[in-house]
């Protein structure tokens, strides 16, 4: 609910924002995607026209949030069903509320519609050039980065200012003015922004001292940035409501007073509620504070004595280490550190999540952290990767060409990785996962931080994975769909298979959709990374929609999780809508929110949940393939269960075929025709192609 609410505000300011500053502008996604607004058109029933049209949806939202939050009130809601219900409810609201927010941020700031050529860009804290003022929009709003964008060109400063995105502005600052819609903003401006890095990074960046002036907006913004700013003399200015640092609400006084009071530095921060008028501030005082931070910046950068002294504190009492998220044993480091090997530092940069509970528990007061920062200086000041930019929704083109293989099983599934992998060795395994899958030919989708976090790691050849794969919707591609709130594509691409491959009406007929997507549609989800709220919520949404979710160990904190019983066949019962019977299917999927102890056992879970009662012979038996060959890679052996997955000898992997029949008869009992190579009895059910599973009885077809 929480994190749905986070969505829901996030669209509603967007809403009013995008209505004063742009007007009542026709909703027009371009002639390449029809299927337009398909979260909204199934939840709400209607096709919105004009920005105005989407006020019904935020209304409805609204309303339903304040009842779900009525029910947990003491003396309200008690059966653990109905709570799990409207938990899911809440889950749908949040997919609507992150479609509103992209779909008006689309068409208001002409981004891209469903670029599969979307480009490559640079992202890291070296693509800020520092012989400019460093202007850093941080957070989930675009609102008053792009006014601070527009107020540079207007007024040609972008020689004396660098602009940089945090989290998830940085993917909407760098979309604006590069699609081909009604242009109501300067043509192509989204290329001069850069992308500074994820949420996960901000610690380092802070302390690296790149910046020069923050706007922060809403959501996932450490809660101690105003003070690691103020020590750095870096002014800060807040955005939005939803995040005012205390500051005081300058909005109404005289810009010229406002830039005066945070470039002389009278006052650490301010809160200015008005994005055209934080967007000028936050570049004048970008630029003119500058030179005046120089000195503050060498300050609160160690030296190499400082450093010394530093390391020569440590009692190796591994205070620091029993508190560390990914368990590195900063004392050895400071013991090479000691005897001139800072590399050690270099090695663990990454993996270091930058939480600071180190420096909390150090009894010698060690800012551990400098220490990071100052053996990778150099480092950061050439950190420069590469990341394919947002490329929007699916177009309905792609949904045509991926609907039958993705329905039959010969594409093996889509994989959707989303959220923010600030979590112990997090970003290194968000991209083994997704190379992981988009090699063996999977469709791989991301977002958000979880999309630069990728971007850290590459190849022999030096490639990241961006550059290695296309950005289409298809089997061995991977897709950067935009922001946080642009998790709504993931979404609206499951909804499309339904209602433009099978054409089920999608309308105001929810619970049809996702009985589609949970029979026929291999998807599946990985949280793999810090488990917030609006993760959960994500999370929550894809699974009433019918999409299994996989996430990371800590998420039990939410004490939450769907797993299928497959010792109980009458849970695995479905109607065949061909005439109505009763047929028991495989559990498939067996989970719809599963929680991984290790990145090995997510992608197992991963492979296995994207299998369906609906895969032909020749798709079941990739997904047999790849689900059997991930267990052997990681885990040495096949998976236990594999057998219940066999309906014929033609689902069988090729290269484990022999021995598999073998098992079959030996270990199961069934019956194997070894001359002919025909399994004779013993699968659940046998492979038919036109097997059409349901959970709704009004879906199957009479006789006329």
């Amino acid at each position: 609910l929480m994190g749905c609410c986070a969505h829901a505000a996030h669209g509603r300011h967007l809403y009013h924002w995008c209505i004063d500053k742009f007007g009542d502008m026709k909703f027009d996604m371009g002639s390449e995607i029809l299927v337009d607004s398909p979260i909204y058109q199934t939840i709400m029933g209607t096709k919105p026209r004009t920005f105005k049209d989407f006020n019904e949806g935020l209304y409805y939202l609204e309303e339903e949030v304040v009842q779900l939050l009525a029910a947990t009130h003491t003396g309200q809601e008690s059966a653990f069903i109905d709570f799990e219900s409207k938990a899911l409810h809440a889950g749908r609201l949040d997919l609507l509320g992150m479609e509103i927010c992209d779909m008006l941020q689309i068409v208001a700031y002409d981004m891209p519609r469903g670029a599969a050529d979307a480009p490559l860009i640079e992202i890291g804290m070296g693509t800020m050039d520092q012989n400019k003022g460093v202007l850093i929009a941080y957070g989930h709003n675009l609102a008053a980065g792009s006014e601070a964008m527009f107020y540079a060109e207007k007024n040609n400063l972008w020689d004396k200012v660098d602009i940089g995105g945090v989290c998830c502005t940085a993917h909407d600052l760098n979309r604006i003015g590069t699609g081909n819609g009604e242009l109501k903003v300067p043509k192509g401006i989204g290329i001069k922004p850069k992308v500074a890095g994820a949420m996960g990074w901000w610690r380092k960046m802070i302390r690296s001292g790149v910046m020069d002036c923050v706007m922060v907006d809403e959501q996932c913004v450490f809660c101690d940035v105003l003070a690691d700013a103020e020590k750095r003399k870096i002014p800060v200015i807040a955005t939005t409501d939803k995040i005012m640092l205390g500051l005081p609400d300058r909005t109404n006084d005289p810009i010229d007073a406002i830039v005066d009071d945070l470039v002389n530095f009278k006052m650490p921060g301010v809160a200015v509620l008005d994005p055209t008028k934080a967007g000028e501030i936050g570049i004048r005082v970008a630029i003119a504070v500058k030179p005046k931070r120089a000195e503050a910046k060498i300050q609160n950068l160690i030296t190499e004595e400082q450093f010394k002294e530093s390391i020569a504190k440590c009692t190796q009492c591994n205070e620091c280490a029993f508190v560390c998220p990914p368990h590195i044993r900063i004392s050895k480091l400071i013991a090479e550190a000691v005897k001139g090997n800072n590399q050690e530092f270099s090695n663990f940069y990454e993996i270091c999540v930058g939480c600071g509970r180190c420096e909390q528990s150090c009894p010698q007061g060690i800012n551990i952290l400098d220490l990071f920062e100052y053996a990778n200086r150099q480092y950061v000041k050439d950190q420069k990767f590469v990341m394919r930019s947002g490329r929007g929704p699916a177009r309905d083109t792609e949904i045509r060409a991926v609907g039958m293989p993705i329905v039959m099983g010969t594409i093996p599934g889509i994989i959707a990785l989303v959220g923010c992998s600030n979590y112990p060795n997090g970003t290194k395994e968000c991209y083994d996962i997704a190379k992981e899958f988009v090699d063996r030919g999977y469709i791989v989708i991301t977002s958000g931080c979880m999309a630069m976090d990728m971007s850290l790691y590459t190849d022999a050849d030096g490639k990241t994975i961006w550059e290695q794969y296309g950005g289409g919707l298809d089997g061995r591609n991977i897709c950067n769909t935009g922001s946080c709130v642009s998790n709504a594509n993931i979404g609206d691409a499951a909804i499309k298979i339904a209602t433009i491959f099978a054409h089920r009406n999608h309308r105001g007929n929810f619970d049809d959709i996702a009985d589609y997507i949970l029979s026929k549609v291999g998807a599946c989800g990985v949280a793999w990374g810090a488990y917030s709220q609006k993760a959960a919520s994500i999370a929550t949404g894809c699974n009433s929609l019918g999409i299994p979710v996989v996430v990371q160990p800590h998420s039990v904190m939410y004490r939450r999780t769907f797993m299928g019983r497959t010792d109980k066949p009458e849970d695995w019962m479905v109607i065949d809508a061909r005439d109505g019977k009763m047929q028991q299917i495989e559990p498939a999927p067996e989970a719809l929110l599963y929680i991984a102890e290790t990145k090995e056992e997510a992608m197992l879970e991963m492979a296995k949940l994207c299998f369906r009662p609906s895969d032909n012979s020749i798709g079941r038996g990739i997904k047999l393939t790849h689900y059997c060959d991930i267990s052997m890679k990681y885990f040495g052996k096949l998976p236990d269960d594999w057998h219940i997955f066999v309906r014929d000898v033609k689902d069988l992997p090729l290269v484990y075929k022999e021995d598999m029949m073998k098992t079959l008869e030996s270990k199961f009992g069934w019956k194997i025709d070894w001359k002919a190579k025909k399994i004779l009895s013993g699968p659940l059910r046998p492979a038919d192609v036109s097997f059409d599973p349901t959970n709704l009885a009004r879906k199957i077809r009479t006789k006329k």
